[in-house]
């Protein structure tokens, strides 16, 4: 049975020796998933505590920042959380001038998100922290690591939402042969 088979079945539905060495491999990668994500955290986690603030304030400074203008509703979609959530954060951010918030141009109704240049500053500082272990792993796991990474990643991410996610963190591409950058969308079948 093939990790793909594997994972589209009911959990305790596979059997027999190759199953069980199937699911603890599965099972291992998941532990694996688990403290890889508790270390790309912990500098973060650290300098956020600095500020009175959590993974939540982390991940809004971070898509505001990529994402200039963004609006409320669309972080809500991207954050998955609650507006009372994201309403008690984002008003934190605003109060200590890491976020301005300022109407849409067409639809004053609009909630259009900024950084400040503080905000740009903590969320610049956050990013340079994870983008080094990022990169330190690649280089650990070997040529070819790096799209490998991304196709695993992209992946791990609901089907329906893959479109959206593609566009919103706008991984580009340069061709080897010919220089071009291109939008990359990677292969998952």
């Amino acid at each position: 049975m093939s990790r793909r088979e594997a994972t589209g079945q009911l959990e305790g539905a596979l059997t027999g020796p190759v199953a069980d060495r199937e699911r603890d491999t599965l099972v291992a990668c998941a532990e694996l998933f688990f403290f890889a994500y508790r270390d790309f955290t912990a500098e973060a986690d650290k300098i956020l505590e600095q500020y009175g603030f959590g993974r939540a304030h982390h991940r809004v400074l971070h898509f505001v920042n990529r994402n200039p203008g963004l609006r409320v509703a669309d972080l809500l979609h991207i954050l998955q959380i609650t507006k009372q959530s994201l309403a008690r954060v984002l008003k934190q951010l605003i109060d200590e001038g890491f976020v301005a918030q300022r109407s849409g141009k067409e639809d004053r109704r609009e909630r259009l998100l900024h950084v400040t240049a503080k905000g740009a500053k903590l969320a610049d500082k956050l990013a340079d922290l994870q983008i080094r272990r990022i990169a330190a792993a690649l280089d650990a796991a070997g040529s070819g690591a790096d799209a490998v990474t991304r196709r695993f990643l992209f992946a791990m991410i609901g089907e329906k939402d893959r479109v959206r996610v593609r566009d919103l963190i706008r991984l580009e591409t340069t061709d080897p042969v010919s220089g071009a950058r291109a939008l990359a969308t990677p292969e998952v079948t």
